[in-house]
């Protein structure tokens, strides 16, 4: 019986199972390799199946060559962008630079010593000239390493895919190349113009130096020549202006001169003190000659003729009369505007004129003698007309001098040198027998009276 059950079991369980074989689905599961595609189909070993075909194949290739060389496009573009951005930098100092060139300038000589001070730039050094050298390094190897940019991106794979699959080789994209070419062209502008301003700049600078340089030299020359005049003159007279010309002879070979000459003026006062009796006319008290007008100003007094003033040769007659043999103050003035000339004597206006040698300057460069007039530039003189007695403060100023100072020269109340000829010892000669000798003229002329 129990062996009736056990094989009535084991019909009813293998028909079962061959009817669910007949009619029902069966469900195969295989391992998966870690980090594989889900979607492609692995063998039950784990091994990918090859089921594409090669077009398929080829595709696939070609996406991962895309892919890498968008990888290393992209790895050159950043290159790039830093390559950009260090020229933008190099630019905005460039610019700053420029801004800060206009403000120097305007500040004067030593704010343009103070901006040399400042590195505008990074790696400019401070002298001008180095400068300009640095900046066309720095231009030339910008323009090198645009050059460089150039040469590589010929060696960069594009995006560009032939049919076959294979990339193309082309240069960097245009907009990228104008845009480097835009902004080393605006460095190079910036440059030349920073170029430009130093050079401007330099020059000014060396200018204001020269000028400076020979402003100095002149006020130490002038100095030492006082230093010197007074070192002369203090071991002649007891200052310097405090002297005089004595002239004891109507010769052609007894006079003075004046070292220094005249500048171009339009207008002149000419004051001395002089002392005379010698007749008929005392003579040539003081005349200027020039090249071409030896008689382009005279004082004399020739033979019975008054005394007359002489401006480029015309001639205006003094109401003067000083040959009494005492010390007497004469001053006169001339302007070029209409001629116009006064005469004073010891501080008193005696006369006025006009139309003498109008509108007439009176020529730089001649040569001022005292005692003798002049036919030629300095000399062939005439006995005649040589002046005999004796000088002293003899000055002349290229304005005219109000009355009142006048009046203070002949009185004694007031010092006033000549701003064109002073009276200083040191700037006076004397030859042929003429003399110098110490005088206090307020003194001697008091003694006179």
């Amino acid at each position: 019986m129990l062996v009736l059950l056990v094989g009535l079991l084991y019909l009813v369980s293998g028909g079962t199972v061959r009817s669910q074989d007949a009619t029902g689905s069966r469900f195969v599961c295989n391992a998966i390799p870690p980090g594989a595609e889900p979607g492609c189909v692995y063998g039950p070993t784990g091994n990918r199946v090859q089921s594409s075909s090669p077009v398929e194949d080829e595709l696939r290739n070609t996406i991962i060559q895309l892919r890498e060389t968008i990888l290393q496009q992209k790895e050159t573009i950043v290159s790039q962008q830093g390559t950009i951005k260090e020229l933008n930098s190099k630019l905005v100092r460039c610019e700053a630079a420029a801004d800060e060139s206009p403000q120097g300038r305007t500040r004067g000589q030593g704010s343009r010593r103070k901006e040399y001070g400042k590195n505008t730039m990074g790696d400019l050094p401070r002298d001008p000239g180095d400068t300009i050298d640095q900046l066309g390094k720095t231009m030339q190897s910008l323009k090198g390493r645009l050059e460089n940019l150039e040469q590589q991106s010929l060696r960069l794979p594009s995006t560009n895919v032939s049919a076959g699959g294979i990339s193309a080789l082309t240069p960097l994209p245009l907009e990228l190349r104008e845009l480097l070419r835009q902004r080393l062209g605006a460095l190079e502008s910036q440059l030349l113009r920073k170029v430009a301003d130093l050079e401007e700049e330099k020059s000014q600078l060396y200018n204001d130096t020269a000028a400076h340089r020979q402003r100095t030299e002149s006020a130490l020359n002038s100095l030492l020549e006082r230093i010197t005049e007074l070192e002369k003159s203090n071991n002649a007279f007891k200052s310097p202006e405090d002297f005089k010309v004595s002239l004891s002879l109507r010769t052609n070979y007894l006079y003075g001169r004046i070292k220094k000459s005249l500048p171009e003026m339009y207008a002149f006062t000419v004051c001395m003190w002089l002392k005379s009796s010698a007749s008929p006319g005392i003579g040539t008290p003081f005349s200027y000659g020039v090249p071409g007008q030896a008689n382009e100003i005279v004082l004399i007094e020739w033979g019975n003729n008054p005394i007359e003033l002489l401006v480029n040769d015309k001639v205006a007659e003094l109401p003067l009369s000083v040959s009494d043999g005492r010390w007497h103050h004469i001053c006169v003035t001339w302007t070029t505007r209409d001629g116009f000339w006064e005469a004073y004597q010891d501080g008193e206006r005696l006369g006025t004129g006009d139309n003498l040698a109008p509108w007439h300057p009176i020529k730089p460069g001649g040569v001022i003698i005292l005692g003798q007039e002049q036919d030629i530039v300095g000399g062939r003189f005439d006995a005649t007309q040589a002046f005999v007695g004796e000088l002293s403060q003899f000055n002349m100023w290229d304005r005219v001098l109000r009355p009142v100072d006048i009046v203070g020269l002949a009185n004694c109340s007031a010092y006033m040198p000549g701003n064109v000829v002073p009276w200083i010892d040191a700037n006076v000669e004397v030859f042929g027998g003429a003399s110098k000798a110490a005088l206090e003229i307020c003194e001697d002329r008091a003694f006179d009276s």
